[in-house]
């Protein structure tokens, strides 16, 4: 079984949304057998809430199913029990980081590493921006998770 956490700030817009995603796509792929998945934030601005509205919507126009996912926030021991811990951005891969145990720190990745169909290397806080911003983090996030789910099936 590998373990896959998903981190952002808020773990509202980006990381659940990449959750989200990972878990359609892991489930097409037929592995959901095979991968846990899970996202967190490292504030703990929002901690219970629902992923917010607009990554919501976005979801379910791409068939994509967000509605039991809650936010919580990053803690230490996820850094024992995930084997890939996926920032969305320098400063929370930053952040991971920094409260990652020293011989812990090679599971602590950006996310869009694995992506190659754009040439972003984070993946965007579309919170105050309008509807195109979070469109785009769903593209994005769909091309990591493809190349994720790539390399975990060929290992």
């Amino acid at each position: 079984m590998v373990k896959v956490l998903f981190v952002c700030m808020g773990n509202i817009c980006r990381s659940p949304t990449a959750e989200g995603v990972f878990r359609h796509l892991v489930k097409q792929a037929k592995a959901d057998d095979l991968i846990t998945i899970d996202s967190a934030g490292t504030h703990a601005y929002h901690v219970g809430e629902k992923p917010d509205a607009r990554s919501l919507s976005t979801a379910q126009s791409r068939n994509i199913d967000m509605t039991k996912q809650r936010a919580r926030r990053v803690d230490v021991t996820d850094f024992e029990e995930f084997d890939h811990i996926l920032a969305m951005d320098k400063s929370n891969h930053q952040q991971l980081m920094d409260i990652c145990p020293p011989h812990l720190k090679y599971k602590v990745e950006l996310f869009m590493s694995y992506g190659s169909e754009f040439d972003e290397t984070e993946v965007p806080d579309p919170y105050y921006g309008g509807a195109r911003g979070f469109d785009h983090v769903f593209d994005l996030v769909e091309d990591a998770s493809r190349g994720l789910i790539n390399k975990l099936m060929t290992k």
